[in-house]
């Protein structure tokens, strides 16, 4: 099996350690220090479960790597539309493209049956331009349950979660969803293979769309967003309305809104991707995450107050952080 891992930052960078020592031809696209390190000493992951060190081949030109059976995709969302230079010297006819995104994804009502199948989400795939690069045939959904962050170029910091679930946007159990999901696993990962990834995505969605936007408006920590009565109460009211929009598109996620209050208050003072991004200068990944899900309480008439505030808020943040 041959991997392409486009965007091997923190998780990127993980899973294709992971894939290494599971024997896959793997192969690390990034760029910086963090390419350099990766080039001369490897990827250092550190983790309770042990550290370990994988020599992977990493480039700054996917050119060099050639069509693979994968890519992972470990960029952000906001750089979708415009990675095709990027990901089209890795594409063959069958090639999968594995999307560890955060969110609502650009091929979420591809083959998805009902009165909005093959609707394109606006805030996602603007003017089809994600669909243009990323046909959403190639699409295997991932929804990413660990924790990593870059300690250093080349060293990344396995925090919690070693589960990735993945599964077909058309709901079949395809040979290649799993083909991927042993790698995963041989690689000492979870990669459950899920028939009904959607309600994967919304149940992490759960906390992205709430912790992430508050986190970067109050510069606080999952921790202390749940220690504080009234912010805490505000994250309950938005999982409640993201609920609503997922019910009324079909999708009941199986948790329940004190469930996922009570797991991130377990992770603790654990600083969110987005606040992350904010302090670093970096796009804040909030249009799917937060605007997407404005869009799709549009389209199925669900009053969603609190999530339009907080959006029109951090939307105005986002556009700051841009300019």
């Amino acid at each position: 099996m041959k991997v392409a891992v486009l965007g091997a930052g923190a998780i990127g960078a993980y899973v294709g350690a992971a894939l290494h020592r599971a024997g896959a031809d793997v192969h690390l696209v990034a760029r910086g220090p963090h390419l350099a390190a990766m080039r001369q000493h490897g990827v250092r992951v550190l983790s309770p479960r042990g550290d370990f060190t994988a020599r992977a081949r990493a480039t700054a030109d996917p050119a060099e790597i050639g069509p693979v059976d994968f890519v992972f995709l470990g960029l952000k969302a906001t750089s979708y539309a415009a990675c095709g230079p990027l990901i089209e010297p890795l594409l063959h006819g069958s090639t999968a493209v594995v999307a560890a995104q955060n969110g609502i994804p650009w091929w979420y009502f591809h083959r998805h049956g009902g009165p909005h199948d093959g609707h394109r989400v606006e805030s996602v795939d603007p003017g089809g331009a994600v669909s243009a690069v990323l046909a959403p045939e190639r699409a295997i959904g991932c929804v990413v349950y660990a924790a990593t962050e870059l300690e250093g170029p080349g060293v990344v910091r396995h925090l919690e979660g070693t589960r990735f679930s993945v599964g077909e946007p058309d709901r079949t159990r395809s040979a290649r969803c799993a083909a991927f999901s042993e790698a995963m696993v041989a690689g000492g990962l979870k990669c459950p293979v899920e028939a009904e990834l959607r309600g994967d995505i919304w149940i992490k969605l759960l906390g992205n769309i709430s912790f992430n936007p508050i986190s970067a408006l109050a510069r606080a920590t999952m921790g202390e967003m749940c220690r504080h009565g009234g912010t805490r109460r505000v994250i309950e009211i938005m999982m409640n309305e993201t609920l609503a929009v997922a019910t009324a598109l079909g999708c009941r996620p199986d948790i329940s809104v004190e469930r996922r209050l009570a797991g991130a208050e377990r992770v603790g003072d654990h600083r969110t991707s987005t606040l992350q991004d904010l302090e670093r200068g970096r796009p804040l990944e909030l249009d799917v995450l937060l605007a997407a899900v404005v869009e799709l309480a549009d389209i199925t008439g669900v009053p969603v107050p609190t999530l339009r505030t907080v959006h029109a808020i951090s939307d105005l943040l986002a556009s700051r952080t841009a300019a």
